[in-house]
């Protein structure tokens, strides 16, 4: 039976190792908007949420920066963060012409779901590497 009293996803949380950098990707490059920032001084750390819409409707992107600088490896259990993308073959030259490692070119998915349709999607690093997929809408 499903969990009546959750409502939706607020947010999912990624740890960065540069907040300027990773705010410069996610809001000026990806067109998202910062919507709040926490510090926690005693916790040593900050968080910052993004998105397209506001969090009262929208899931948005949690932001952790560690202020030890300490590195962290990638997960073998995290995929990628997906977006809807109008013109695919326009967003990956406008991030490329921005610095941003393009690491799949906009093409056909290589399997076909049960209806035949193959979804035109693209992947990118942000700047600590996690993968970002483009979805063409």
């Amino acid at each position: 039976m499903p969990n009546q009293t959750a409502k939706r996803i607020l947010h999912s949380m990624i740890r960065i190792s540069d907040l300027d950098a990773s705010l410069d990707f996610y809001c000026n490059i990806l067109g998202m908007r910062e919507f709040r920032r926490e510090t926690y001084e005693t916790g040593g750390f900050t968080l910052s949420f993004v998105g397209y819409g506001d969090e009262a409707e929208n899931s948005v992107i949690e932001l952790t920066f560690n202020h030890d600088e300490r590195s962290y490896e990638h997960g073998d259990s995290f995929g990628h963060i997906a977006l809807e993308i109008e013109d695919i073959d326009a967003e990956c030259q406008r991030l490329q012409e921005h610095g941003v490692e393009l690491i799949r070119a906009a093409g056909p998915m290589a399997h076909a779901d049960q209806n035949g349709k193959r979804d035109v999607i693209a992947f990118v690093k942000d700047p600590d590497g996690h993968r970002i997929e483009l979805i063409a809408a």
